[in-house]
């Protein structure tokens, strides 16, 4: 006769977290982040971060910030994990400091994955269609503040 403890021992509740955190660095967070430094380099190679980085200055730099960092909030807007394989491969590429990175961090995660919970989570629940860009749009307006907010402290 099979008999379930009421508390779990420590090794079980550790080794079962162990198992589904593994599940999800390999099925979204590898991906996503692998994607990330796929199209950085694309980019590059193509000339079109250049161009990204031209057109989106003016803008970004309100915030302090280079031009070609819109690729991050683009990519953080699509996927946090996306955002910040992104962000760590222009800093690779030399493209944003370590300064730009704590300036985008905050709104990396203030506005993050919205496409993917746009319907995943706001569609599901029944949201009415009217309101997806009210609720979008606060959050990249709070996106924004946390990146003029950094820019002053940092």
């Amino acid at each position: 006769m099979s008999h379930e403890s009421k508390n779990p021992m420590v090794t079980d509740v550790f080794v079962k977290g162990a198992v589904q955190g593994w599940g999800i660095a390999t099925s979204s967070t590898i991906p996503n982040v692998l994607m990330a430094f796929v199209l950085i380099r694309v980019l590059q190679v193509s000339g079109l971060l250049d161009i990204l980085g031209a057109v989106c200055a003016p803008v970004m730099g309100l915030f302090g910030l280079p031009g070609e960092a819109a690729a991050v909030l683009i990519g953080g807007w699509m996927s946090m994990g996306g955002g910040v394989g992104v962000a760590v491969a222009l800093f690779d590429a030399g493209s944003v400091s370590g300064h730009d990175l704590a300036i985008l961090a905050p709104a990396i995660y203030l506005m993050g994955s919205q496409l993917q919970y746009m319907g995943r989570a706001l569609g599901v629940i029944g949201t009415a269609g009217r309101m997806i860009p009210v609720l979008m749009g606060i959050s990249i307006l709070n996106a924004m503040i946390a990146m003029l907010i950094m820019n002053i402290i940092v």
